[in-house]
């Protein structure tokens, strides 16, 4: 094949970017952390792996690269991706999606187990010695709501039906698509208040989007149960934090279990790390001890599939976000 210049918007020293090596001698590779770091390649560029969502530097490559033909996104989510020039542009852009989706599904599972075996009250029962029996409920008694139903959401969904859970899905378009089988009952995003009645885990994996900012904030915490526990494995900003934190403390919801924030890292002022009904996990759900590699992985299958002309997978539509 023609020699193809392919850059990486990335730290040099990652030790999961040396497997690009592998792409072979045809291929000439060029890895910085910004857009100057890539200049002598940019003119040449066809591909961009991006494994920084830096809008700014993003943005700086695609003017400097007229010959790119297409962009990988090591992550899924692309809020912090996306520019108005790059939506506009006919440069297809494909994410990660699926790379991670197990690993947060798992997260989803330990929540929930979190709660309803009131891991809390027995961690404090062991540290007192003191020899605590209470009653525990039963996952395959109660109902999982999925505000997002992709890949986390489907993920989610197939862990939760395999412990006998009763599950609600939320989508944007409600017709039939694989995954649909882990699901009791499908809502379009119009009845995000008709579900959350129905649910005694909320799971937010949804991503981000001027739509689906603070899609569950106050209005919301107060149509869901009292017994009701909320997670969020996408992305911070679709839950309204501070209303999250009033719901927690005033006995509105339950509970929560968190691996995604508004601001990251969690400051140290927030409410949310003294609160005993918020479990929090520092956006390591999905950290196995793979997950740069098997992201390397997946760029490189996508590499086979652009070489040999075939379609790309997880091909994003940039106007809707996702």
């Amino acid at each position: 094949m023609d020699q193809i210049t392919v850059v990486v918007l990335g730290d040099p020293a990652e030790l999961a970017l040396k497997k690009l090596d592998e792409l072979g001698p045809a291929v000439r590779l060029s890895i910085a952390k910004t857009a100057d770091g890539l200049a002598e390649a940019l003119p040449e560029a066809r591909i961009l792996y991006s494994c920084i969502g830096n809008r700014q530097e993003i943005a700086k490559i695609v003017e400097r690269a007229p010959k790119l033909e297409w962009i990988q996104s090591r992550s899924a989510g692309l809020d912090s991706f996306l520019t108005p020039e790059l939506i506009e542009s006919p440069i297809p852009l494909t994410n990660g999606s699926g790379v991670f989706s197990q690993s947060l599904g798992e997260f989803v599972i330990a929540g929930a187990l979190y709660f309803a075996k009131d891991l809390p009250r027995m961690l404090r029962s062991k540290a007192e010695h003191r020899w605590d029996v209470f009653d525990v409920f039963e996952l395959s008694t109660q109902t999982m709501g999925i505000v997002g139903h992709g890949d986390i959401g489907r993920a989610a969904a197939r862990r939760a039906k395999a412990m006998g859970m009763r599950v609600l899905a939320l989508r944007r378009d409600i017709s039939p698509r694989p995954g649909d089988e882990d699901v009791d009952r499908l809502y379009a995003t119009e009845q995000l208040h008709e579900m959350l009645p129905e649910c005694d885990y909320v799971v937010a994996t949804a991503p981000l989007t001027p739509a689906t900012k603070h899609m569950l904030s106050t209005a919301e915490f107060a149509k869901m149960k009292p017994s009701a526990v909320v997670m969020n494995v996408g992305r911070g900003p679709v839950i309204d934090e501070a209303a999250l934190a009033e719901a927690l403390r005033t006995g509105v919801i339950r509970g929560a279990a968190l691996d995604v924030f508004e601001v990251e890292p969690l400051g140290s002022e927030s409410p949310l790390w003294d609160m005993e009904n918020v479990l929090i996990s520092a956006h390591t759900a999905d950290h196995t001890q793979t997950w740069l590699h098997d992201s390397v992985a997946f760029f490189m299958e996508q590499f086979g599939r652009f070489v040999k002309g075939e379609p790309l997978k997880n091909v994003v539509d940039k106007r809707a976000g996702y």
